[in-house]
């Protein structure tokens, strides 16, 4: 199993928080997740997909592999990374996006089904935040407005067991201001407390 992590650009990330949170901060934020998602991916062995210098550098610093995908586009970049893991042995691949802020593990998203697919979609269920592949599946990554119900169609089109998790601090993921607002019962780091 290995953890995959799409990562944008820090400079370019999290532009429908502009209202809120100026240039420098919503870098910031994007690195604090990023951070974050990394940290709760081990022991895991972790790799970022990117096309950003910058997010290299923060990557290998962090001791991630680098799969350098430029001019991909986000589901272009996953599918060609993951393409690239299986054809490398990996048995399965756990793609999870960087704008997590309660990630702190995907201990039950490791199936015991070794050749079943698992969702985590987020908290409106309608994007996926985190999903658990084999990795030489031919699973067709297909992210923005609506992926939860296309991934969900993707598992059965390709005949493998379905198992969705909603567990809160993984559906949480930040994308416009009102998700800056964590549930109350959440301890905050200084940058997500607005």
């Amino acid at each position: 199993m290995l953890v995959l992590v799409p990562v944008k650009a820090f400079g370019r990330a999290k532009l429908r928080l502009a209202d809120v949170l100026d240039g420098p901060a919503r870098a910031a934020l994007a690195r604090e997740m990023a951070d974050r998602v990394l940290t709760a991916a081990a022991p895991l062995p972790a790799a970022v997909v990117c096309d950003d210098d910058d997010v290299a550098a923060w990557a290998e610093s962090r001791g991630a592999r680098v799969l350098w995908r430029p001019g991909h586009g986000l589901n272009g970049a996953v599918n060609d990374a993951v393409a690239t893991l299986a054809a490398e042995g990996a048995d399965r691949v756990m793609v999870t996006h960087a704008d997590l802020p309660l990630a702190t593990g995907f201990d039950e998203l490791v199936p015991g089904d070794a050749g079943g697919i698992v969702l985590v979609p987020d908290r409106h269920e309608d994007g996926t935040n985190v999903a658990s592949i084999p990795a030489a599946s031919g699973f067709t990554f297909a992210y923005g407005p609506g992926s939860f119900s296309r991934h969900c169609v993707e598992a059965e089109r390709l005949g493998l067991a379905l198992t969705v998790h909603r567990p809160p601090r993984l559906t949480w993921d930040v994308d416009v201001p009102a998700d800056l607002d964590l549930p109350p019962d959440v301890p905050t780091t200084p940058l997500l407390a607005t």
